[in-house]
Formats: structure tokens, sequence, C-alpha cells
């Protein structure tokens, strides 16, 4: 088994200038490239004229500058178009409800507004009649409330009820996620977080719930940061790039 795992060193090495140019987003000259990538630029140097060759990166005739090339974006392309958001999620909704020990359920936009449509039990038994196929009202749930908050408005009018009110939406796109605390269901809390594709549309709803006595729903403690990270992570394997923060 590990015989068959070793890899190719060089490609591992010169990789981190590829991940490097993808994390910073913007071509970079040869000495910012290569420290980014913790490498001398020597030894980065001739690793560019091969990626170069291969159309994985190209350089700026007039600046210098070296940004990801043609290849790249085909390669990028043809991975998202086979990218199925529900498949990525089964697993990774299985994972975070064994890391906060609730279930979490991911719901996505139907012709009825916001539906569950998979659902990871817990250790934590919920007295809620939530199921596969659950619609979840826009104003009352954190579910709905997230899509209502990120969805344009021509697409509130649905079964699911009207929209929450315009303040709530914007604290729920401001803070990145929506919060229940006890409502609708008495005694049962629950964040939901947005997953969104390539183009900044949100696809996907993951929601964490469980018993108000063991649910946390500080906005910085561990629930609300591991919904978070889990959303976030699906979002970037399906090619959202999160906007960077605003300078003060």
């Amino acid at each position: 088994m590990e015989r068959d795992r070793r890899g190719i060193q060089s490609i591992e090495v010169g990789g981190a200038l590829l991940q490097a140019l993808a994390r910073d987003g913007a071509p970079m000259m040869l000495r910012d490239l290569a420290r980014a990538a913790d490498m001398p630029a020597a030894k980065a140097h001739p690793y560019l004229v091969s990626f170069g060759k291969l159309g994985l990166i190209e350089q700026d005739a007039a600046t210098g500058l070296y940004g990801l090339g043609p290849l790249a974006l085909q390669l990028g392309l043809a991975s998202l178009r086979h990218l199925d958001p529900l498949r990525l999620a089964t697993p990774a909704i299985a994972a975070l409800s064994d890391r906060i020990g609730h279930a979490v359920a991911v719901a996505v936009w139907g012709n009825m507004g916001p539906a569950i449509v998979r659902l990871e039990e817990s250790r934590h038994p919920i007295h809620a009649n939530l199921r596969v196929g659950s619609v979840m009202a826009l104003a009352d749930t954190a579910t709905g409330r997230l899509f209502a908050a990120y969805l344009p408005p021509e697409r509130h009018h649905c079964p699911a009820g009207p929209p929450p009110a315009a303040d709530d939406m914007a604290e729920i796109r401001r803070r990145g996620m929506a919060r229940a605390q006890g409502q609708p269901i008495p005694g049962i809390n629950a964040f939901s977080a947005p997953v969104f594709d390539q183009f900044g549309r949100i696809v996907l709803a993951l929601t964490a719930l469980g018993p108000a006595a063991s649910f946390d729903t500080a906005w910085d403690g561990p629930i609300a940061a591991a919904v978070a990270d889990c959303a976030g992570a699906l979002s970037g394997r399906l090619g959202y790039v999160s906007p960077a923060p605003a300078s003060s």
C-alpha cells in the first residue's frame, strides 16, 4: 500500500507554485511567487518554464507577472462540470454530525421553497417532525431565512411563506449564517450556513440542529465554527472564491 501511495517529489514541489497562484488569485512576480511557495526564486524558475510549456501558467511579456494559464482554466472547468453538490455534501455532513454531535440536514431550493434532501441523524435525539422532503418556512426557520437572505427577491414568492424582515436578512448576510433559538420548534436550536457555487449562487444550505440544552448557539462557539467551516470547504470544492475583506 505504501509503495502504491509513493508520488513524484518534484511534481509535488512544483505544485506548490500552482497552489500559491490559486491562493493569491492574481498574477505575481517571480520573487513573490517563489516566496509564497517557500522556495528560492532560482529553484522556482525552471518549474515555471515547464508549466508554461504545458499551458498551466503564462507570463505577461510586458510586466513579467506569472498567472494561471489556459490549461489550468480548462482543467478547472472540466472539474466543475462533473461536481455534484449533493454528492460532495453527503460525506461532509456525516463528518460534521460526528464532529459536533448533532443532526445535520442539507436543503435545496425547490418548487415549494427550501426542501430537506439529506438528513444525518445524531446521538442526540431531536423531537421534531423533520425528514427528507420537509419544506422549511422562509420566515420562521434558520434554513428558510438563509435561503431568503441569499436569493434574489423575485424568488421569495413561494408556498413556503413570506420572507423575513429586510433587517433580518441583512444580518444573516453580514454574519454569513442564520440562527434559530427555540423557534419555530420549542427546545430546538439550529445554525444554517450557505454553500455557494463558482458564480457565488447559493446551491445548498447546511443546517445543524439539536436540543437547546446541548446545542451551543454562540456565534463564536464551536458549533457555529464547525458548520461555517464545512459549508466553506464545500463552497471551495465547487469553485467559489470568497471576496477579499474590505480594507479599512
